[in-house]
């Protein structure tokens, strides 16, 4: 290698040496300027925080100072002496106690059979059981009653409505001449017999094979049209009056007709089949 290549290698690493001490002082001229400044900063937050505690020493001096060292001292409660209460007057108290108690629990009572029995008779002033029940049209009683194999039961009037014969009439006249709404009723062709048996009011049903009602609690027996034929019941089943306007059946739960007398038989009807119930009729 010649002089001339070693000078000029030895230049271009001088330019290199003398650049970068260029720029490494500006970056430190640089950096120094921005920790002059960051100094600054830091001595202004230094003196805030001072003064920040200072304000607050300051209070709380203040506040020590208005508070009170003394101790709240509690005045001693005066306890009166117990004395036995005055017998006659507890006695009174009781006796006073068990009036109200009494007074109470009858009105009450009283309060709750009124309104059961405002509720009863409500009831059958609206449409239930113990008011007038609409049956419906004449034509079609009767029709349900033969399609029902003689018999129609009618749950809200509690009653059974049979066909009564048009040719009994003239000795219906003679046994139910008292009682003008049931013999109404028979003379447009139908009886409504209240379903209770009359000897211990059990619900009778009706017997579809004798054609009777027979009570299936003591064997009790009617006929369809609830005239006694058997049994310990001591008279026929009790009926309601029955009335037939424009053509609509109207059953009067409202009253209730005893049945007719033991031996009353204004329609003949005998046992058409088998019995339901054990016995064979008779009186």
């Amino acid at each position: 290698m010649n002089s001339t290549t070693i000078i000029t290698i030895a230049i271009a690493v001088l330019a290199v040496l003398g650049l970068g001490v260029v720029l490494t002082a500006s970056r430190r001229s640089d950096m120094g300027g921005v920790g002059v400044l960051s100094r600054e900063t830091r001595k202004r937050d230094r003196d805030a925080k001072k003064s920040s505690r200072n304000a607050r020493r300051d209070v709380e001096a203040e506040a020590s100072a208005s508070r009170s060292t003394a101790v709240a001292v509690i005045q001693p409660v005066e306890i009166e002496p117990w004395v036995l209460p005055d017998r006659e007057a507890v006695d009174e108290s009781r006796r006073a106690f068990l009036n109200r108690a009494t007074v109470t629990l009858m009105s009450a009572s009283l309060g709750g059979f009124a309104a059961a029995l405002i509720a009863f008779l409500w009831k059958g002033a609206d449409g239930g059981f113990g008011s007038k029940i609409n049956a419906g049209k004449l034509e079609e009683v009767v029709g349900k009653i033969r399609a029902n194999k003689g018999f129609l039961y009618l749950p809200e009037a509690r009653s059974w409505v049979t066909e009564y014969p048009k040719e009994a009439i003239s000795k219906a006249d003679v046994i139910y001449a008292g009682q003008a709404p049931v013999f109404s009723g028979m003379s447009s062709g139908i009886v409504a017999l209240y379903q209770k048996c009359p000897h211990l009011g059990c619900r009778v049903p009706e017997c579809k094979t004798s054609q009777w009602f027979e009570c299936p609690c003591h064997g009790s027996q009617y006929n369809r049209v609830g005239e006694k034929k058997g049994g310990p019941a001591p008279r026929g089943m009790d009926r309601f009056g029955v009335s037939v306007n424009n053509g609509m059946v109207v059953i009067d739960t409202g009253t209730v007709f005893g049945g007719p007398p033991i031996g009353t038989n204004t329609t003949g009807q005998e046992a058409e089949g088998p019995h339901c119930v054990g016995g064979t009729g008779g009186h």
